[in-house]
């Protein structure tokens, strides 16, 4: 078993629900680190003193459990090994593999005297029939590549190493957590996350929805990878792939509009993309259309489409969204009059307008990042990030922050 490195953001969320009569799930794409969350809290029951037969821990994607396809077979199995007295924690890997899971764990909270802890790498697993059942019932803690400060501990690092050099490895290869065992080497790197999305795409939308045509999936993924932190729409998505014969609807353009927003369903199902909606700061409501994406992590979309830096202030974008996703705000698009704010981040006490570029040197970016923040008018904080390091830190008001300066200062 390889050494678990611990991902104490998650464990100590994990920790905190502990005992609570809530089903805990955890949530996000395959090979993030999810398994290894639950087998790190394994570790803690035991050294809380937890005796090892209450405690029972299950991978659903392992053969021996290959006879467990639904859900009374689940029971079954677990039932008859639940100690008669004392409290049991059940832990379930990949529950998705089981059909109608939820039912199974209704009846485990209602017969026996249970903590339940789940994981799955498909948004199936919240769905409408779960969310029925156990409405109210259940805590999600969504977990996600591994953040800039989390990806500095994970791998190994010449002492010559600046700050600057780690944080250009982040953008080329991201967090997937399985990386740091290839030291850096591209084409092995690029295997791992190959074979990641290919499981992905098979086992997690392939499998669940055998009508899929899988290369315009892939297709409209690569679209996406393409236009990170562009504003699109599924009619603009379906024009320039039905252009390129990629969606076969020379007739019904409305039908390439419907097929392309599935498809974009399913990979954010699948937890590969976010997307997020458009706020009109001023007329203070959402915008219905018109939505940007962004990558789970930027090493799928580099291994898809080549590392560039021709697009940095977008992958930048993607990298300041992840972070504000870790650090637990709601995100929206902000829309000021005829510019934009590229995020606002929301919490019940908390707003922050940020804008994400390369460099502020530019008198001509300067102004174009500065206008939309200088036309709000509230008091909430507004910040710009660059990859610039400059004396000037203000502007009437406005924090001018490096951005590695920024992702580091929650360490």
């Amino acid at each position: 078993m390889n050494k678990l490195i611990n991902r104490p953001q998650y464990l100590e969320q994990l920790i905190g629900h502990k005992d609570v009569d809530l089903v805990k799930i955890v949530t996000g794409i395959r090979r993030c680190g999810k398994s290894s969350l639950l087998d790190l809290f394994h570790q803690y029951l035991l050294k809380q003193g937890i005796d090892e037969k209450h405690i029972i821990h299950m991978n659903l994607e392992s053969l021996k459990y290959r006879n467990l396809i639904d859900y009374i077979a689940l029971y079954e199995y677990v039932s008859e090994r639940i100690p008669e007295k004392g409290k049991i924690y059940l832990i379930f890997d990949e529950l998705q593999n089981v059909e109608h899971w939820e039912k199974a764990i209704e009846s485990f909270r209602l017969d026996f005297d249970v903590d339940i802890y789940i994981t799955g790498s498909n948004a199936y697993l919240l769905s409408t029939e779960f969310s029925t059942l156990l409405s109210g019932r259940y805590v999600e803690i969504r977990m996600l590549p591994l953040s800039f400060v989390e990806f500095l501990n994970f791998n190994t690092w010449e002492e010559a190493t600046s700050i600057d050099e780690k944080f250009q490895k982040y953008m080329q290869f991201g967090g997937m957590p399985i990386l740091s065992e290839y030291n850096f080497n591209e084409a092995r790197c690029n295997q791992a996350l190959e074979g990641i999305y290919s499981t992905v795409i098979l086992r997690d939308i392939l499998q669940r929805n055998n009508k899929i045509d899988q290369n315009t999936l892939h297709r409209i993924a690569m679209f996406l990878c393409s236009n990170i932190g562009s504003i699109t729409s599924p009619n603009n998505v379906g024009n320039v792939l039905s252009s390129d014969r990629a969606i076969k609807d020379d007739k019904k353009q409305h039908l390439a509009r419907n097929t392309v927003e599935k498809y974009i369903s399913l990979l954010k199902n699948a937890f590969l993309f976010f997307s997020v909606s458009r706020y009109d700061i001023k007329g203070k409501q959402l915008l219905k259309t018109l939505e940007k994406d962004y990558i789970v992590d930027l090493g799928f979309r580099n291994m898809l489409l080549g590392y560039r830096d021709v697009d940095r202030g977008h992958l930048l974008e993607n990298v300041v969204f992840l972070e504000l996703i870790r650090r637990d705000y709601h995100v929206y698009i902000g829309k000021v009059d005829s510019t934009e704010v590229d995020f606002i981040a929301e919490k019940p006490n908390e707003k922050i307008y940020i804008q994400v570029t390369e460099s502020m040197n530019s008198e001509e970016v300067r102004n174009r990042e500065l206008r939309p923040l200088k036309a709000i008018n509230d008091n909430y904080e507004k910040i710009v990030l660059s990859t610039d390091r400059s004396f000037v830190t203000s502007d009437e008001g406005i924090k001018i922050l490096n951005i590695i300066d920024w992702l580091m200062e929650k360490a």
